[in-house]
């Protein structure tokens, strides 16, 4: 099912499919690095994540505000300043994505062994 679909229509056959259908790709779980360290506005995180493109950055970023993962802030100001953090439940991601560091830096090292 694509994740353009609301994830909680879904169906799933275990946790981390569910887990993975949130946070699965190659760009979200940048966009949560990123927003983990602070509060970015679009072309920061444009700048800071290469080779994302602004059509899939705009997408990905709505998936996770859809998902409730990120809150996205619009000043009224032109031109318009829009800021993105995340919420209180994208917060929770914090202790994963450092364990999935942890595990992606002893896995580059053993790469780097073979």
């Amino acid at each position: 099912m694509p994740t353009s679909v609301k994830s909680s229509a879904r169906k799933y056959n275990c946790a981390v499919e569910a887990a993975l259908d949130v946070i699965g790709g190659k760009w979200k779980v940048l966009i949560i690095c990123w927003l983990k360290e602070g509060v970015h506005r679009f072309g920061e995180l444009r700048r800071r994540i290469p080779g994302v493109s602004e059509r899939v950055l705009t997408q990905q970023l709505r998936e996770l505000e859809r998902d409730g993962i990120v809150h996205r802030k619009v000043y009224p100001e032109v031109p318009p300043k829009v800021e993105y953090s995340l919420t209180a439940w994208g917060e929770t991601l914090r202790p994963v994505m450092v364990m999935l560091n942890d595990w992606g830096q002893k896995h580059m090292k053993r790469i780097e062994q073979r």
